[in-house]
């Protein structure tokens, strides 16, 4: 069954993150495990949530808040371009995007969960 466009969001992008929340890698599993059920800062978090055309790891949509969880691949040049490109759409739309390399959040976990609050309790 097709959705057609869903809001501005079309049906193969909400296939796609419904395929990419089943397919986490572990440092998504870890920090969803410490974001879900508002576990941090009473935060309602989503994941692999679908805006526009553009697929978001986590976001608080009271926040207007992404968590994204990157791995090696976004050092790559193509990656790069794409990263920007969604970051200023979403800037555009009053979203801000806090980045944490895979490596951080499975070695550093207490330390992007307090940068994650210390920038909620500003916005």
């Amino acid at each position: 069954m097709t959705r057609g466009l869903r809001g501005k969001t079309s049906a193969k992008t909400v296939y796609t993150a419904r395929a990419l929340r089943q397919a986490m890698t572990p440092a998504e599993k870890i920090l969803y495990a410490a974001l879900r059920g508002r576990k941090l800062a009473g935060l309602k978090f989503r994941r692999q949530h679908p805006f526009g055309q553009y697929i978001l790891d986590f976001y608080c949509v009271e926040k207007k808040l992404v968590v994204e969880a990157d791995g090696g691949g976004h050092l790559e040049p193509e990656q790069i371009a794409w990263d920007e490109a969604r970051s200023e759409y979403l800037a555009e739309q009053g979203i801000l995007i806090l980045r944490f390399p895979n490596h951080q959040i499975l070695h550093e976990l207490e330390n992007v969960l307090d940068q994650i609050v210390k920038i909620v309790s500003t916005r």
